[in-house]
């Protein structure tokens, strides 16, 4: 009974995380359109991102639906080690470790 507590727990939390960062990424937030730009990557990929996110934080949130939610964990892990792997490469220490617990918390969860 524990194991399945801590299993919606963090699965919850990682959903939440999915729809706020979506929120940021579609609404134009100043901090998500610099961020962005700071590591490089162009800002159609906030927009494909901020739908992404929201569809999978819908998929992680709703019961069942399994294979699907192997590919919402996937593409959130690909999301969390490329995030890690833009801000180590642009020397943003505080980004690269702020993905790199985002995909650690993900990690057990698989």
């Amino acid at each position: 009974m524990a194991r399945k507590v801590l299993y919606w727990v963090s699965t919850g939390i990682i959903g939440l995380m999915s729809l706020f960062a979506a929120f940021a990424y579609l609404s134009g937030s100043p901090q998500a359109v610099q961020g962005f730009t700071h590591v490089g990557y162009p800002q159609q990929l906030r927009i494909i991102l901020g739908i992404a996110k929201p569809l999978a934080g819908v998929v992680l949130l709703v019961p069942g639906l399994l294979r699907l939610k192997e590919w919402a964990y996937a593409g959130l892990t690909f999301a969390w080690v490329s995030a890690f792997i833009a801000h180590y490469l642009a020397k943003d220490a505080s980004g690269a470790a702020s993905s790199a617990c985002g995909f650690l918390y993900d990690a057990p969860c698989q």
